[in-house]
């Protein structure tokens, strides 16, 4: 009977061990992805060292959440005990996997492409920011025939906005969705109808440039936006999102 006593709470230890250690592992993948961004942003390191530490995330993920599990559901009797102790490391380590996962399918299936703008034919140009973009990897000069291919496959539904108002009240409105989009306002040009701003990433802290014209047609106007990365050859589709978010903003303004 002893024995048998002495063998379920060996059985239990080992699979307690096996329950934190997935937990912890799970915990620490999650530290370490945050910390990759956050440590970009800061400037602790390259933001391709912040990706290399995201791919050691995902990894700790894919072994804590089975590892983890392997410890509550082989364990015998007491699974509630060991569910407590793996439950913090499965969801993290799970948040991980889904979050990461997502960014590697985005990666696979987008194109690598970083300039979006809604008119491939003559997108808006950047001006007043160009001083800024000076230690930019990529140039401020439009990708040309090769990127806008890219683009119309992948973002059909980027194009110009119309809005059935004068172009200086259509300026005005574009204007007012920018600033609470949370953009930094580089160049605000109301004579010329076109603005150049500034928006930061949350998670790594990337600057992209954005030039929004305004160009009258009669009594109604048309709104053309550009969002450009400063560096990395993929944007991830970031710049069609931010894009999709200012013209459906401005739509509905008007």
């Amino acid at each position: 009977m002893e024995e048998k006593k002495e063998a379920e709470k060996s059985r239990f230890n080992m699979f307690f061990v096996l329950a934190f250690s997935g937990s912890v592992i799970g915990v620490l993948a999650g530290l370490s992805a945050m910390t990759a961004g956050f440590g970009s942003r800061l400037g602790l390191w390259n933001f391709r060292t912040g990706f290399d530490i995201l791919r050691y995330a995902a990894y700790g993920g894919i072994v804590a959440v089975p590892l983890a599990a392997a410890g509550v559901v082989f364990g015998g009797k007491k699974r509630l005990k060991r569910l407590a102790v793996a439950l913090p490391g499965v969801a993290v380590g799970l948040a991980v996997i889904v979050t990461l996962g997502n960014m590697w399918i985005k990666a696979r299936t987008l194109p690598p492409i970083h300039d979006i703008t809604t008119d491939i034919n003559n997108p808006p140009q950047f001006a007043a920011l160009l001083p800024l973009r000076a230690g930019a990897t990529n140039p401020a000069v439009y990708g040309g025939a090769e990127v806008a291919i890219k683009q119309l496959q992948a973002y059909p539904d980027i194009k110009p906005l119309v809005l059935n108002v004068p172009a200086d009240q259509a300026y005005d409105q574009a204007l007012a969705s920018a600033r609470r989009m949370g953009w930094d306002i580089v160049s605000d040009d109301k004579k010329d109808l076109r603005m150049e701003a500034t928006d930061t990433t949350f998670w790594f802290g990337f600057t992209d440039d954005i030039v929004v014209r305004v160009t009258p047609a009669g009594q109604r106007s048309i709104i053309d936006i550009r969002s450009e990365s400063r560096v990395g050859r993929s944007d991830l589709g970031k710049n069609a999102e931010r894009i999709r978010e200012f013209l459906a903003r401005l739509h509905g303004n008007a």
